[in-house]
């Protein structure tokens, strides 16, 4: 899970960064307001990228998403990146938690001791 989930904060922090540059020249707030919003969105991300595994990781990831998805009453066209990124993030965390459990069934499988041939064939 951790692996899908960084990759979608990575590429979110990309996404807030290029917003940034867009509500700066579109909206009536001033570039340090911008640039203070999405910088900590940014570093949050990344953040988030280390801490994705610990309690509270995933929810703090679905509040950065509702905060992406409100980024598009700045932005409108973060409205649609918001949606598409919110389904990345459900996307990673739902499939995620799927290979975690596929790949812990396969280690308890090998850390089974190999049962012995002739004795099941009696």
């Amino acid at each position: 899970m951790r692996t899908l989930c960084a990759s979608t904060l990575l590429g979110e922090a990309f996404v807030i960064g290029l917003a940034g540059l867009v509500a700066m020249n579109l909206s009536h707030f001033s570039a340090g307001t911008v640039w203070a919003v999405s910088g900590v969105a940014m570093v949050l991300c990344v953040l988030l990228c280390g801490m994705i595994t610990r309690p509270g990781g995933v929810v703090i990831g679905w509040v950065l998403q509702i905060a992406l998805i409100a980024s598009g009453f700045v932005v409108p066209t973060m409205y649609f990146l918001g949606a598409v990124f919110a389904a990345l993030w459900w996307a990673a965390v739902h499939f995620g938690r799927k290979i975690d459990a596929f790949k812990a069934a396969n280690a308890a499988r090998a850390a089974e001791p190999p049962q012995d041939a002739a004795a099941t064939a009696g």
